[in-house]
């Protein structure tokens, strides 16, 4: 068969609870590369178990020159690291002193700084975000010493600035920057008195009895270590994923929030075909890359040989159409928040990457042509337009972060009364309204009833994102335009907007502030929270 390869063993694992794997629906119309069948996402019981590809003894491959931008070969930085590294021991003798601990177990306590994502992976780029996670012993605590004192600390530092505190997301965190390169840092609790800096965090001693939100806050780091360890050649693999992220971005399905693919899907899905043909150059990577998934099985699931890793799978929260495998000890699926729309247009990119990669050998064959910007006005006639504003840039921050946490609602909505839509995850702006605003620009599906009821929509939407936001609401608008309507200066073909990381924060605003003290150091204040609750740290 197409999708089966020799060097590949079959293994048995329970398989997602949700998918009809007998049952296929045709190919949207105005999706390109032509007609394909797709995996029917109704919520139906499926088989206990299925059957997975996993690589085995993969065959030689020789080698071809794919020339790389030698500029996208940027070493990692380690200065930033280091120097907030710097700045958690001192956080960390600081809080066991508030613990009133003897002068010899403050010398020796200990707390580290991992590296994740894009940074950790080593496929970061000059002006990447870096994701850092701080990890610290059992008595230093979130609520407290994390959110209030670490911050007032990162606050007092000139190097800092733009700290906000994210108290409520499925993983908590601060963003800030440093040095001007922003910095995702949540925070993970282990249940021992010193973290070590090299801390072998797969090692399960060091996971013994962790909370939840500590164990979340571990797996990107845990997943990025495991990869690294797996793939047979480090310098392919990073200069490979490197080429996929651009590919992604530039047709349009990159992004987890919109429903696509994000970094972890790409990384696993890269290391995947690493594993399967470990001695091939960079540009057979990329063709087997586009080969393997264009022709997968899905939902089957992907994952990575690891003989450390037990085949059970507890796979009760899964539901995703592109389940992916997390390479931890226990194992996990990728976050996926892909609905049936996204995953058509994720697999016809695949399906079109395939049909052009496949003849790379042609003398005549041009790489650039994988990489053009996706042509959104020649596939769609109708976008609905979401346009969101707010009174200053940093509320609008928060507003559009936490609006685009929502957007999976918004997608599936669309989808149950137009069918299938595309959202467009760049970012533009409306240069003709005053107040700073991000405008999205979301195809529709051609062919279909005209649909002209936004006001429905958007009313359920807004019940939506009214839930849990705080702080000063801004305001959201949704409509439906043509594409011969759209604006000149929308060089919606382009992707040249830039797409900002999404964040929101609990700000303070005008709200009263309160001093905190120390609970275990009387008289001794650590910093302030809003009266009302204490959800947002401040200095």
């Amino acid at each position: 068969m197409a999708y089966a390869y020799t060097n590949q063993r079959r293994v048995i694992v329970p398989g997602p609870h949700f998918v009809d794997l007998q049952t296929v629906i045709p190919a949207p119309v105005g999706f390109p590369t032509g007609s394909f069948a797709v995996v029917n996402p109704r919520l139906r019981p499926a088989v206990p178990q299925i059957e997975v590809l996993v690589p085995i003894a993969p065959p030689a491959v020789a080698p071809f020159r794919f020339t790389v931008n030698p500029a996208l070969l940027i070493r990692m930085d380690e200065e930033r690291t280091q120097s907030l590294l710097r700045i958690v021991l001192s956080w960390i003798k600081k809080v066991a002193w508030q613990r009133r601990f003897p002068r010899h177990l403050i010398m020796s306590t200990s707390a580290t700084i991992l590296t994740y994502g894009s940074y950790g992976l080593g496929v970061h780029g000059s002006e990447s975000d870096i994701d850092a996670l701080c990890v610290g012993p059992s008595f230093a605590t979130m609520h407290e010493d994390f959110f209030i004192v670490l911050r007032n600390m990162l606050q007092n530092r000139p190097e800092v600035s733009e700290i906000h505190c994210v108290k409520d997301a499925k993983v908590p965190l601060m963003r800030f920057k440093f040095n001007g390169i922003s910095i995702d840092l949540p925070y993970a609790q282990l249940k021992v008195n010193s973290v070590p800096e090299n801390v072998d965090i797969l090692n399960p001693f060091f996971l013994m009895n962790i909370d939840d939100t500590s164990w979340r806050s571990l797996s990107g780091v845990r997943a990025n270590i495991r990869i690294l360890q797996l793939v047979p050649n480090t310098e392919n693999f990073q200069a490979m994923l490197r080429c996929l992220k651009l590919w992604a971005k530039r047709r349009g399905v990159y992004g987890n929030l919109h429903g696509f693919l994000g970094g972890i899907h790409m990384a696993v899905l890269a290391a995947y075909v690493c594993q399967l043909h470990p001695n091939a150059s960079i540009n057979v990577l990329i063709s087997k890359f586009f080969e393997t998934f264009a022709l997968w099985r899905w939902p089957t699931p992907v994952m990575l040989q690891d003989e450390m890793a037990p085949m059970g799978v507890d796979v009760s929260e899964v539901r995703s159409l592109m389940p992916i495998m997390l390479p931890c000890s226990s194992r996990e699926y990728c976050h996926s928040n892909i609905t049936k729309s996204t995953f058509n247009r994720i697999r016809s990119e695949l399906l079109r990457g395939h049909a052009m990669t496949r003849d790379f050998l042609r003398p005549d064959f041009e790489w650039g042509t994988l990489f053009e910007h996706f042509q959104y006005t020649k596939i769609y006639v109708r976008f609905v337009r979401i346009f969101l504003s707010a009174s200053d840039q940093d509320e609008l921050g928060d507003w559009v972060g936490w609006v685009k946490s929502r957007f999976r609602c918004l997608i599936l909505k669309l989808e149950e009364v137009q069918g299938l839509c595309d959202p467009n995850p760049t970012e533009y702006v409306d240069p003709d309204v005053a107040d700073p605003n991000v405008v999205f620009y979301w195809g529709l599906q051609p062919g279909r009833s005209r649909f002209t009821d936004i006001d429905y929509v958007e009313e359920d939407f807004i019940k939506s994102i009214n839930h849990g936001f705080q702080g000063p609401r801004g305001i959201i608008e949704m409509s439906i335009v043509e594409a011969s309507e759209l604006s000149k200066n929308v060089k919606i073909d382009s992707g040249n907007a830039e797409e900002p990381k999404a964040c929101w924060r609990m700000p303070e605003y005008n709200r009263q502030m309160k001093p905190i003290y120390s609970q275990y150091l009387p008289y001794y204040f650590v910093g302030y929270v809003a009266k009302a609750e204490d959800t947002s740290a401040g200095g």
